[in-house]
């Protein structure tokens, strides 16, 4: 499965006029949203897969502030 790890991340969950808002703090452009709050959270988990993913294209680590 090559090197993969857990990593334990905090998501802020905020209610708006649409849904909700999820994003993790730290990590820049981390934000999503959804209907629902598990649909916002689903969101936001694969967003960071996606920035996770570009980092390690570029060598980059995926660094919290």
């Amino acid at each position: 499965m090559g090197d993969m790890r857990a990593v334990f991340l905090s998501i802020i969950l905020e209610s708006n006029d649409d849904g909700y808002m999820a994003s993790v703090p730290g990590i820049q452009g981390v934000f999503a949203e959804g209907d629902t709050i598990e649909e916002a959270i689903f969101n936001c988990v694969d967003v960071v897969k996606m920035i996770a993913a570009y980092r390690a294209e570029r060598g980059e680590s995926l660094d919290f502030a």
